[in-house]
């Protein structure tokens, strides 16, 4: 049996830059951390003595089949079919979070699920190359409206300024004291709005708009270097980085109007109203979490504005998409 965890990620800044159809032609760039809330992926090798070849587990979602073409899910069977599978299989599926809420949950299955399948053949993957090809399987196999950076994140781990170009995508670490990183990390604070979206309708609504969107999407692109500024100063000017996150905020509403809806834009005046000095609805928009960046003697008082929605604790990972148990035979 193989298990891989793979970590769900924080977008701060950049989002929406990471599209190819974008970056190829103007560049890109997103800051982003992952968070210790992970994907699970348990495979094995089924005997053959069931009338299936194959099984799948999702929640409370099963598949059975004996050839890759059934499988109804997309990202199984397309990374099935990118790994040749031929041995028959169990694969379960499990997370810590929800499913379509603005964390890269799906990026961070696929990555995971490569992850797993590589290791039950005894081979180990670099984390650049299991980004690339979970990047292949989404976008050129699946067909998916997804950006770039969700795979990359899923994949190599930490708090990172991923850059994309032409002909590449690069991971920059950041590289600044735990006592900045702990001092962030207690100004953010990561609620769930209790109705998760489906991703793909409003990427494929921003991807319709990019040429009318240039200025926004290049105002993103250059917001992370402005939060990166802010990160290698004193601690005393971190609250411009919450500021920056109000900024990109409204940027990102601006990319189209299936962002944000009526309930997510009262959540958000609501954690304003409370003390916190920016935030952001997480992922494409639409639902699923929502982060606000506020000083920790406020964040009493925003849990009690917010206190229909659920309150979710995290601290950043660092070690991306690794195999946590391996046996077989």
């Amino acid at each position: 049996m193989i298990i891989t965890r793979t970590p769900f990620r924080i977008s701060f800044f950049g989002g929406g830059t990471d599209f190819p159809a974008w970056y190829r032609e103007h560049g890109g760039a997103a800051l982003s951390t992952t968070i210790d809330k992970y994907s699970y992926v348990h495979c094995r090798k089924l005997p053959p003595f069931f009338d299936r070849k194959h099984k799948i587990v999702f929640f409370s979602k099963q598949e059975a089949f004996n050839e890759i073409d059934e499988i109804e899910h997309p990202a199984v069977r397309e990374v099935y079919r990118f790994m040749n599978v031929t041995d028959g299989l169990v694969m379960q599926h499990d997370g810590d979070l929800p499913s379509h809420s603005g964390l890269g949950s799906s990026s961070a299955f696929t990555v995971g699920l490569l992850n797993a399948l590589y290791a039950l053949q005894g081979k180990m993957i670099n984390k650049k190359k299991l980004a690339f090809e979970a990047i292949h399987v989404e976008q050129e196999m699946i067909k998916e409206a997804v950006g770039s950076q969700d795979q990359v994140a899923a994949a190599f781990g930490g708090f990172n300024r991923i850059v994309f170009s032409s002909n590449n995508i690069e991971v920059n670490p950041v590289t600044i004291t735990s006592e900045k990183i702990t001092h962030l990390q207690n100004h953010l604070m990561l609620f769930f709005t209790g109705f998760a979206r489906f991703a793909v309708e409003i990427e494929k609504d921003k991807l319709q708009q990019l040429d009318k969107k240039k200025s926004e999407l290049r105002a993103m692109s250059r917001l992370v270097d402005s939060a990166i500024d802010i990160l290698n100063d004193d601690i005393d000017g971190y609250d411009d980085f919450g500021k920056l996150l109000h900024e990109t905020w409204l940027l990102k509403k601006s990319l189209s109007e299936k962002v944000s809806t009526s309930q997510i834009d009262e959540i958000y005046l609501q954690g304003m109203s409370a003390g916190a000095l920016g935030g952001k609805i997480l992922g494409a928009g639409g639902g699923g979490f929502i982060l606000f960046y506020i000083n920790p003697e406020k964040q009493g008082q925003l849990k009690s504005a917010l206190s229909p929605l659920l309150h979710v604790p995290f601290r950043f990972d660092t070690l991306g998409s690794q195999v946590i148990y391996y046996a077989v035979p």
